[in-house]
């Protein structure tokens, strides 16, 4: 392999961790009766139409059907792409349920 064909083949396993990373995020929402756009929008107010997070929205289960994904998983997950104004809007939601 080539530079740049490594340089590829990182970016595109980024992207599909990255997607995994905004499921998680949805399915989470699901699990706890949250609206993924709307506390996406709220972390994020200038970014609201996100085409990655419609397609995760779409591959969600209902959740009587989702295994769990814990909070601290989901806070993790965010943590490891740096998408921390969407962790701390979802540390306020895990707030709220307490």
């Amino acid at each position: 392999m080539n530079q740049k064909q490594v340089e590829e083949k990182i970016i595109e396993n980024y992207k599909g961790e990255e997607k995994m990373m905004i499921l998680v995020f949805a399915q989470w929402c699901v699990n706890h009766d949250l609206n993924p756009e709307e506390i996406y929008v709220r972390a994020y107010p200038n970014q609201a139409s996100n085409p990655a997070l419609k397609e995760a929205i779409e591959l969600t289960v209902p959740k009587e059907e989702a295994g769990d994904v814990g909070d601290q998983t989901l806070l993790g997950v965010l943590s490891l792409f740096g998408n921390d104004d969407l962790a701390f809007v979802v540390t306020e939601e895990i707030q709220k349920m307490k």
